[in-house]
Parts: C-alpha cells; structure tokens; sequence
C-alpha cells in the first residue's frame, strides 16, 4: 500500500512525536491514501508553522504483515463508535485501549463546525452524524507505536521535495 505525509519538511525516517494539538486519533504518525489530501495538508502546515516548505513524503506499507501482528483499530465509515473515538481525543479525554494502528475517516476542516457544535451540545451524535454523511471525508492512517512504524518504508517525496 503507497501511503503519504504532508508536513513542511521531509520525514524520511517517522517518528513519534508529541502533539502541540489534539488530533482525530491521538498521538501518532498521521499518514493517507489520498495524494490531494496530502498535498492540501502539507500547504497547510506549512503555511501554520511558517518554515520549511510544502513536502509530501511518500511511503510503502506492509500492510499484510503489520495489520497481522499490530493492534488495529478501523473505522471503515463516520459512524458512532468513530464520533466518540474522535471525540475524546479532540477533547483529550480518551481512556481507552491504545492501538497501534488506527484507520478511519479524517475529521479535517470540512467538518469541523459540525464537530464544535457537537461538543458544545449544540448538536446530537445523530444531527452530527447526518451532517457527516453529506460530505466526502477522506482516510487517514496512523501509525502509534514503534513497532507499527517498522513497517513504513520511505520511498521518496512527491516533485522531489517541495511542491
């Protein structure tokens, strides 16, 4: 599987990190299939951070294997157990399980008002919910442990370094 990185450097060697924010997933490696989603990303946080340049890095996974030995959570779509898994790390509230792979849709800037309203009890989990599933929510992979990140491989940059 060829997945990407946006970022406004080149990280041909993932590490975790700590998060200066709460993020969709927690703490991890934030990767996608999505080249656009990438590319959007990695302008963004260039634009964020102000230093560097827009960079997609672009990564073989073995996904066999490590979906074989890693601990997965997936969330195929924007459903309920994924609003509150999203939900309370956002909130960094979460107390779960930690995983080492986790899958699932991207809660990006398309719906984050959706997801203000919902934490501020402005709406329900079923209103949130409905308003998600008019919108085209991308994937993201992230990879939480050490061992998951063993099996990401770095193969190069798109345009070779900045886009």
């Amino acid at each position: 599987m060829i997945l990407y990185h946006g970022s406004n450097i080149v990280v041909d060697t993932p590490q975790l990190v700590p998060q200066n924010r709460a993020l969709d997933f927690g703490r991890g490696f934030y990767t996608t299939e999505n080249k656009a989603q990438a590319v959007s990303f990695a302008g963004r946080v260039y634009r964020r951070r102000k230093d560097g340049e827009a960079v997609v890095g672009v990564y073989e996974f073995d996904e066999t294997t490590a979906f074989a030995v890693c601990s997965l959570l997936r969330f195929d779509y924007a459903d309920e157990a994924w609003l509150d898994f999203v939900s309370t790390h956002r909130n960094r509230t979460y107390q779960g399980e930690n995983y080492e792979l986790i899958y699932g849709p991207v809660a990006n800037d398309d719906v984050y008002i959706s997801f203000q309203l919902y934490a501020g009890g402005e709406l329900s989990k079923e209103e949130t919910l409905n308003r998600l599933k008019i919108k085209k929510l991308y994937n993201q992979l992230v990879f939480s442990s050490e061992r998951a990140l063993s099996y990401l491989k770095f193969i190069g940059t798109l345009d070779g370094g900045g886009l």
